[in-house]
């Protein structure tokens, strides 16, 4: 059996599952279902959220087993919380980047974008 991917390999859009099988009753149903939130995820990210949840969500323990700093492990979780539609935690300051979005879209002053910089 094959793992199962959740992107469309060629426009990287998500996938459907059309067929569901049993393979002890030989019951099969078919429609369309989506993934649900797993369909959102890659399936690096769905490798890392198993990981994450059989070190009962320990991020230290996660980068020990995958041997990567734990700012890594943390920005992973930072993407997979993204791709989710979530916003990640942040240190109390404002995100760098989102202030110079604003910025550039002219929703904020150089004034107020330098203050909340400073913050």
């Amino acid at each position: 059996m094959h793992r199962m991917i959740t992107r469309d390999p060629v426009s990287g859009g998500e996938l459907i599952v059309t067929r569901l099988e049993c393979p002890a009753s030989g019951i099969t149903i078919e429609g369309q279902f989506e993934l649900g939130w797993i369909g959102r995820l890659s399936s690096e990210q769905l490798e890392f959220v198993e990981l994450m949840v059989k070190n009962r969500g320990n991020i230290q323990k996660l980068a020990a087993e995958l041997e990567i700093a734990y700012n890594t492990a943390r920005a992973r979780l930072d993407e997979i919380v993204t791709a989710l539609g979530g916003t990640p935690e942040s240190d109390g300051r404002p995100d760098r980047r989102q202030v110079l979005d604003r910025l550039a879209s002219k929703e904020i002053s150089v004034e107020d974008a330098m203050r909340l910089l400073k913050s």
